[in-house]
């Protein structure tokens, strides 16, 4: 897969403490194995001049208080709380002098944020999304860039997930509804 490294950007998605080491409230160690191969890719696409943005799910202390449905923290338990060590991104994946960092406060990093009008100034059109969980902010993010018309693609051996099947079950639904897959390998930066 030819990328264009002046309209790309990779998006690493949610690769935090609580989610990618042992210690953490939300540990999945298929996103702790993912850490290496997200490292390589991010320095070959820093290398070739494209575009990096870090994801941060992050959850103020009272943010579902007044939650009519959608409470996270009853759901997953606390977690990536605001200021913690878990909500920081994880050792091996330095963020960089003009990284985009994103933070969200639910599954998905274009809602509430201003991540498509950060993109859209840098001319960013195609998105390379590697991070964690691959079945759920991972593919939320990814199908909410599609519907803004970016084109997503997910890069199969870069995600991180609690079960090889939740992995399985995102990539199957990107190709099938709004995306395309890739791996670091077919990766080529023009």
């Amino acid at each position: 897969m030819d990328v264009d490294p002046d309209t790309t950007a990779i998006v690493v998605v949610d690769m935090q403490n609580d989610f990618c080491h042992p210690d953490g409230a939300l540990y999945a160690p298929g996103s702790e194995d993912a850490i290496e191969p997200i490292s390589s890719l991010v320095e070959r696409g820093r290398a070739a001049g494209t575009e990096i943005a870090f994801t941060r799910d992050v959850h103020p202390e009272g943010q579902f208080e007044d939650a009519y449905y959608m409470n996270e923290f009853e759901r997953w338990g606390k977690h990536v709380l605001e200021g913690s060590w878990g909500a920081e991104i994880v050792d091996g994946l330095a963020v960089e002098p003009g990284d985009l960092v994103i933070e969200k406060r639910t599954y998905d990093a274009f809602y509430g944020t201003d991540f498509e009008t950060v993109l859209e100034d840098r001319g960013v059109t195609d998105l390379l999304f590697v991070g964690t969980l691959a079945n759920v902010c991972v593919l939320h993010t990814a199908g909410s860039a599609g519907l803004r018309d970016f084109k997503p693609v997910l890069v199969s051996d870069a995600l991180g997930y609690l079960e090889a099947d939740h992995r399985r079950y995102a990539l199957e639904h990107a190709e099938w509804v709004f995306g395309e897959t890739t791996t670091r390998a077919a990766v080529e930066f023009l």
